[in-house]
């Protein structure tokens, strides 16, 4: 039976539960909700918590530890020979073990030990499946019994049930919490072996970056430098370029949608702004390489400027345009948002709408406003496709837009792509521009957060 099969009968289980609960207490108070604590529905949530929440913890379990025990009694049973091996010996040990235990070919010569191995694994692996299901579902008939039993017309059904719902909300919360505390420790710990290879100080004042590191004294092309600055610099041109095509253009559209437009014309254009939002960045990529570079190289030379094929202006462009509907789309709800009072305060003392708009709508929106073009910086900041295929790969600390530059998502991409070793400082290089990525978005937040609550104090 498969565990998708087993949690759909646990939910059929759980409504019956929810069923029987809320029959059997109204059966108890004669059909009269006067002499009931709770509403029966709550009796019945009750039960069905208690038949569907130990048992799915179970199922959780098992399907977490499962694989584990059954390979530590697999070793356990194995000559003593075969289980004094290092470490990357003993996994490749296992997974002839599990090959030969699924029917497929072991990397050498399967010997006695290792098929009766074979054979003790799929023993338990048969022996787990057999018992996990029935398991579960008497754990849940019980829960049903158990709740029957528990419940009386006197009962306090609905605190235990929000009881429940307060501890599952609080563990959303924290689920949340940890996933980000452990992105943040990973990137953190890769981090700090980077730096114990290479010196802080060359990492974030080097002026060349070039990862590759050389294998041999005679190798020709790999100096190994991992200075940030060229990376580091890329980025925020690129996006400079974005946010000074995506800010003014957004916020003014916001503005005429929010307090010019007609309903008709607002029904059209808001829609059509926000579809930007949803195209494929590799569309925008293919657009930028095959439509926008070469417009930016063509109006370069016919002013006698020398730019590259692949260039920050062109990349920076693209990305401007695919980031306006953050800003468009969240200015305009925060400009709608504004009181209408607000206006209609600045009018009656004698100001054209130009002027409420300026001094009234736009201060008091702020806040919103803010917000929508930091999540439009740090998109920019997070692109890597349009960047690859219009802006290059190359690193160059330059502060020239036609130029070709790089960013750092790109360079975490290219370090970690195909098979890497993690203990050599190319490619726990990716780790440290993470991070460094990460602190410049947080720095970002603290400063957003500042101008917002400003002015949201002077406004509220």
């Amino acid at each position: 039976m498969t565990p998708s099969l087993i949690v759909a009968i646990l939910l059929f289980l759980s409504l019956a539960g929810y069923w029987l609960g809320r029959r059997a207490v109204l059966g108890m108070a004669s059909g009269d909700f006067r002499r009931l604590h709770s509403l029966p529905r709550y009796y019945g949530y009750y039960v069905a918590l208690l038949t569907l929440l130990p048992a799915l913890l179970l199922l959780v379990l098992w399907l977490s530890l499962d694989e584990t025990v059954i390979t530590r009694l697999v070793m356990v049973d194995l000559p003593p020979a075969l289980t004094r091996q290092p470490e990357a010996e003993t996994s490749l040990l296992l997974n002839d073990i599990r090959n030969l235990a699924t029917g497929n070919i072991a990397s050498g010569e399967a010997g006695p030990a290792l098929r009766a191995a074979a054979d003790h694994y799929r023993r338990l692996l048969q022996l787990s499946r057999m018992i996990l299901p029935a398991a579960v579902l008497l754990l849940a008939l019980g829960g049903i019994a158990l709740g029957l039993k528990a419940i009386h017309p006197g009962h306090r059904a609905r605190p235990a049930v929000e009881r429940v719902i307060r501890w599952g909300l609080i563990l959303s919360a924290s689920i949340a919490i940890l996933t980000t505390l452990g992105i943040v420790l990973s990137v953190l710990f890769e981090a700090l072996r980077f730096f114990q290879k290479v010196p802080l100080t060359e990492f974030l004042f080097g002026l060349e970056w070039s990862p590759q590191i050389a294998i041999r004294t005679d190798q020709v092309g790999s100096s190994g430098a991992f200075g940030i600055a060229p990376l580091f610099a890329g980025t925020l041109m690129i996006a400079a370029i974005a946010l000074l095509v995506a800010v003014p253009v957004g916020l003014l559209s916001a503005i005429y949608l929010g307090e010019f437009a007609s309903r008709r014309v607002r029904a059209w254009v808001k829609p059509l702004l926000e579809i930007l939002a949803g195209v494929p960045t590799v569309v925008y990529g293919f657009f930028a390489a095959l439509v926008v570079a070469p417009m930016v190289r063509a109006a370069g030379e016919a002013f006698g400027l020398e730019v590259s094929s692949e260039s920050a202006l062109a990349a920076g462009l693209v990305m401007g345009v695919m980031i306006i509907p953050f800003v468009s789309s969240l200015s305009d709800d925060v400009i709608n948002a504004v009181p209408r009072a607000m206006r209609d305060g600045s009018l009656a003392m004698g100001a054209t709408h130009a002027e409420t708009i300026l001094r009234v709508v736009l201060p008091a929106a702020l806040p919103g406003i803010v917000g929508g073009i930091l999540l439009a910086a740090s998109r920019a900041i997070g692109e890597t496709m349009i960047v690859v295929m219009a802006a290059g790969v190359g690193a160059r600390l330059t502060a020239n837009p036609l130029e070709s530059v790089t960013t750092i998502t790109v360079q975490i991409v290219t370090l970690l792509v195909g098979d890497q070793e993690f203990d050599s400082p190319k490619t726990l290089a990716a780790f440290a521009l993470g991070l460094v990525l990460f602190i410049a978005t947080l720095l970002l937040n603290v400063l957003a957060l500042r101008v917002v609550r400003k002015y949201r104090e002077a406004y509220e």
